[in-house]
């Protein structure tokens, strides 16, 4: 079949084997031009490993330091008639580009949040990809199952205790338009708390700690993200921000957790990037767009392959790990400059549809969402007939 992007929404769904393929062979080559990384993870376990952060700690981490990865995730395969989600081919690549290079490299298609999923971590583990001396967690779902409850828990992305009302884009329309957005009920935060906190972090962890599957010195690392007072609303002061304080509080206890293997725990915090996940809330998009111009010119810009390197090589890795007061790891400390910011708040009142292509770098934006599902890299021809299965 000749495929095609298929975009509803913040969604898309189609996408390009071969592009996706090329867009990881983007990203190993990003972390080999920085040369080997010192003294980096050698076993390192991937909670949520296929696209965003996941998939740029993977790749860091296998490509930097010659680490046996093992991923897991849920995506969908591709059938003779309908192509995979774009998870599923970059986890494919990943999978053959690093055993080409002789390494180790496992992925695990199933839900993370169940007991089974866990079960065959283990069972890979003691198969030899164990112990873990590094657990990356960056799981980003709309929903879970708790494994012992069964109760199915929905995460929201809504204000708390007041509505909110402002601006975003209309990605469909390419449109400024107003948003309101009623706030969470208590039922909301605490099912969001459930989904996105840290219990299944902290389930994880605990399990890996009992089996011996954590490796003297292991460290763990979940990934969250404040951004500006603007965004606040509906993130960090709104109902996925209980969640990510929720992370803060498992981080802490997982600490004492790996006291004993002289291990460490801690929550990155990010910078804004384009992933599926962030595409769907309100007001990201076009605070993205702001951002992006800006950081480009000043020629700070990163993606997720670039900030999980860093996060290796400059925090995790360094000889000294510099941490906020809250013993967060900061890659967000270019995008929240003061000199960055001031720069967003000067653009933002100013924006309306017809100047986000000239104060903006929405294009920036779309094209980096359609490389998200293989769309738009450069040598790889989008008029071939190709079979949707590699």
């Amino acid at each position: 079949m000749i495929i095609k992007p298929r975009i509803r929404g913040y969604v898309c769904l189609t996408a390009h084997p071969q592009g996706c393929t090329e867009h990881v062979r983007q990203q190993i080559d990003f972390v080999k031009s920085k040369g080997p990384m010192k003294n980096g993870p050698k076993k390192v376990l991937v909670i949520g490993a296929s696209t965003g952060y996941g998939l740029g700690s993977r790749i860091s981490a296998a490509f930097g330091n010659g680490a046996s990865t093992l991923g897991v995730f849920f995506e969908k395969e591709p059938t003779e008639k309908k192509t995979g989600t774009a998870g599923w081919y970059n986890s494919v690549a990943v999978d053959r580009f690093a055993r080409e290079e002789g390494l180790q490299s496992y992925s695990i298609n199933g839900d993370a949040f169940s007991d089974d999923v866990k079960q065959q971590v283990l069972q890979k583990a003691r198969e030899g990809f164990g112990p873990f001396d590094m657990v990356v967690y960056s799981l980003a779902a709309p929903r879970r199952t708790h494994p012992k409850t069964g109760y199915v828990a929905k995460s929201v992305l809504k204000p708390i205790g007041k509505p909110y009302d402002g601006k975003t884009i209309d990605t469909d329309r390419d449109e400024i338009k107003p948003v309101h957005i009623e706030p969470a009920t208590q039922q909301e935060i605490e099912d969001t708390v459930m989904v996105m906190g840290g219990e299944d972090w902290e389930m994880w962890m605990n399990l890996l700690a009992r089996e011996g599957m954590l490796a003297e010195g292991c460290k763990t690392v979940a990934y969250t993200y404040i951004g500006p007072k603007l965004t606040w609303p509906i993130y960090w002061k709104g109902s996925i921000g209980k969640a990510k304080e929720d992370l803060d509080k498992t981080s802490a206890r997982l600490n004492e957790l790996l006291r004993p293997l002289n291990g460490v725990s801690h929550v990155s915090v990010m910078k804004a990037i384009v992933t599926q996940a962030s595409s769907a809330i309100p007001v990201v998009p076009l605070y993205i767009s702001v951002l992006f111009k800006i950081m480009k010119a000043r020629g700070t810009h990163e993606g997720p392959v670039e900030q999980a390197d860093r996060m290796y090589r400059e925090r995790l890795y360094a000889d000294v790990t510099p941490t906020d007061e809250e013993n967060r790891l900061r890659l967000d400390d270019w995008e929240m400059a003061d000199e960055v910011q001031a720069e967003v708040d000067k653009v933002w009142p100013l924006l309306k549809t017809e100047n986000i292509m000239e104060l903006t770098d929405y294009a920036g934006y779309k094209t980096d969402f359609l490389k998200l599902f293989g769309f738009g890299l450069d040598g790889v021809d989008y008029d071939a007939d190709i079979s949707p299965i590699l």
